[in-house]
């Protein structure tokens, strides 16, 4: 078992359902919430690689699987908290609205530090930590994570 995988997979996921939610949130369409869940894969894959990760893991049931229904549920606890900031709720607003923790929220800023020191250029978690913990309005944010200009896949 990819145990390495398996948890940063878990981590991450959490962090682009938050993405993902802010999306629906602001009322972006079906290739914009496509486009963050294939980029937020391809995130995941590149800092698990540099972690000793298998590959495989992320395209299985524990990776892909796990990320699409994230991302995707109405009973995600983080896709419903970033659609309540997608609509504009404070970060305040939102925890208090929310009766469930929504792990991402927490785990964002270690997953963006752990990417930091290992090189690992993540511009989707970077975002998500901007809006919940900079208080980036998530309008700015999605037309800056869009307005980057295109990269290789790799890291």
């Amino acid at each position: 078992m990819d145990v390495v995988g398996c948890e940063l997979g878990g981590a991450v996921k959490n962090v682009i359902g938050l993405a993902v939610g802010i999306a629906d949130g602001m009322g972006l369409g079906d290739n914009a919430k496509a486009s963050l869940i294939t980029r937020g894969l391809a995130e995941t894959t590149r800092l698990g690689l540099v972690m000793g990760a298998d590959p495989y893991t992320f395209a299985g049931l524990a990776g892909m699987g796990d990320l699409v229904a994230t991302c995707s549920s109405p009973l995600s606890r983080n896709h419903t908290f970033g659609s309540n900031l997608g609509r504009g709720m404070t970060l305040q607003e939102t925890i208090a609205a929310t009766k469930q923790t929504a792990e991402g929220v927490k785990s964002c800023e270690s997953v963006l530090d752990l990417a930091r020191r290992h090189g690992v250029d993540m511009p989707i978690t970077e975002t998500v930590v901007d809006v919940v913990h900079g208080g980036k309005p998530p309008a700015v944010a999605v037309k800056e994570l869009m307005s980057r200009s295109a990269k290789p896949e790799r890291r």
